[in-house]
């Protein structure tokens, strides 16, 4: 016996959600268990380096498993055609039409739902994840003030690719706030309060560095202007290391930053930090003497 398992993860057209890549990592799991010899197919799309449809010859396998999502298409009714000698099973899916020829052509059928069926958990169910960090990123838009030292697009290209690299739950994070769009904050609380629920977080926006450093959450600020703006001046004021202008982006520099704030010597650093911060910026205090000044001259 030797079983291909495939999904909606698996078609270079399909679509890798969360659900559909645990579906088949726990099959793939529980067919290693029990000694089932198998490979797993991906999308080009969403693993390059690994299985591809490309790379298997049908007559290889005994059995095909299709896991999660809708049985239903031209995608999955081409997987019969492909696979025909093969037992097929479908498992963990959803029926919509029990009479389409994506659905009846399989040997067996395990659905988790479908019209007149007993429901049962989907595949994904009871997940036991390996804890990765999470991380917000915040990113500034383009700033014409700078002129010629802005280097917003390089700068962001860089960090995009390394982003796209790591190991951690990227969570993409705007300060603009509005009471009309859901996708938004509308309020600063709101916008802290997600902040404090990240590991880190990595920002090209002042305000991205101010609301991490004021929670205690360790932030890499990428500063995009040459010579330094204002995310390199309010790192300088809050005394926080974790900072690199266009001058010294690097991939090199983003992975020392990235352990440096994923460090116990980079969580006591931000929590000093966020301590120091508690009774307020000074500017609260020249402005109060301000105006207190100009009352006395009156």
């Amino acid at each position: 016996m030797r079983v291909v398992v495939t999904g909606w993860a698996s078609f270079l057209h399909g679509e890798a959600t969360a659900g559909d890549v645990a579906s088949l990592q726990r099959v793939a799991a529980r067919l290693a268990d029990d000694g089932i010899e198998h490979d797993v197919v991906w999308s080009p799309g969403f693993a390059p380096g690994s299985t591809h449809f490309d790379d298997v010859d049908p007559s290889d396998y005994t059995h095909l498993l299709f896991c999660c999502g809708p049985v239903h298409g031209w995608q999955v009714e081409d997987l019969h055609h492909r696979f025909f000698e093969c037992t097929r099973i479908a498992v963990g899916v959803s029926v919509v039409d029990p009479e389409s020829p994506a659905a009846r052509c399989f040997h067996r059928l395990l659905p988790r739902d479908g019209p007149g069926l007993r429901s049962s958990r989907d595949l994904a169910a009871g997940l036991r994840h390996r804890e990765v960090p999470v991380l917000g990123a915040v990113l500034a838009p383009d700033q014409p003030e700078y002129g010629d030292s802005a280097r917003h697009e390089q700068a962001h290209d860089l960090l995009q690719h390394w982003l796209s690299g790591l190991d951690a739950a990227r969570v993409p994070l705007d300060t603009r706030l509005a009471h009309d769009d859901w996708r938004h904050c509308a309020t600063p609380e709101a916008f802290a309060s997600l902040i404090a629920r990240t590991d880190l977080v990595v920002t090209t926006r002042l305000h991205g560095l101010v609301f991490a450093l004021s929670e205690g959450v360790p932030a890499i600020a990428v500063d995009p202007v040459t010579g330094g703006g204002k995310v390199t001046a309010q790192a300088q004021a809050h005394d926080w290391p974790a900072v690199l202008g266009p001058g010294s982006l690097s991939r090199e520099e983003l992975d020392h930053w990235w352990d440096w704030c994923r460090s116990d010597a980079g969580a006591r650093r931000a929590a000093e930090v966020r301590d120091a911060a508690g009774t307020g910026p000074a500017l609260l205090d020249a402005v109060a003497r301000e105006l207190h000044a100009s009352l006395l001259d009156q």
